[in-house]
């Protein structure tokens, strides 16, 4: 995305040459960014936590971290169930990008994947051991 993003300012300013659709593979490659690293960040056990419970009630965390994992599987499994449909619709009135008419549909299929990745990954840190 950077990179793109550079070559295009370059050739704007220097050339009036923009690279055309500029937008549309940026958000693509964004959402492709964003998506399919999420799995990984359930793995790690690196999502964004305010230990609020921690310094009065210690024992609670992992009970609560756990109930917060189911709570996670079944956000993401909503997530991905509505976002299968929006992306079938995309198939079905054949949406495209105005600039470059890249099928919507591209777009849906790494959030699709992060989601349904996500969702394995949540599942599995719910059975796994807590220190």
């Amino acid at each position: 995305m950077m990179v793109l993003t550079v070559a295009d300012v370059v050739l704007r300013a220097a050339f009036n040459l923009p690279i055309r659709g500029m937008y549309e593979l940026v958000e693509l490659l964004l959402a492709c960014t964003f998506f399919v690293a999420l799995p990984a960040v359930f793995l790690r056990d690196e999502n964004i936590v305010v230990d609020v419970v921690d310094e009065f009630a210690p024992r609670w965390v992992p009970a609560l971290r756990r109930f917060a994992e189911v709570v996670a599987v079944a956000i993401l499994a909503v997530m991905a169930w509505q976002g299968w449909k929006a992306a079938a619709e995309t198939l079905v009135f054949n949406d495209v990008t105005s600039d470059l008419g890249i099928s919507k549909f591209y777009y849906w299929v790494p959030v699709l994947i992060g989601l349904a990745g996500s969702g394995l990954a949540a599942a599995a840190m719910i059975f796994r051991k807590k220190e």
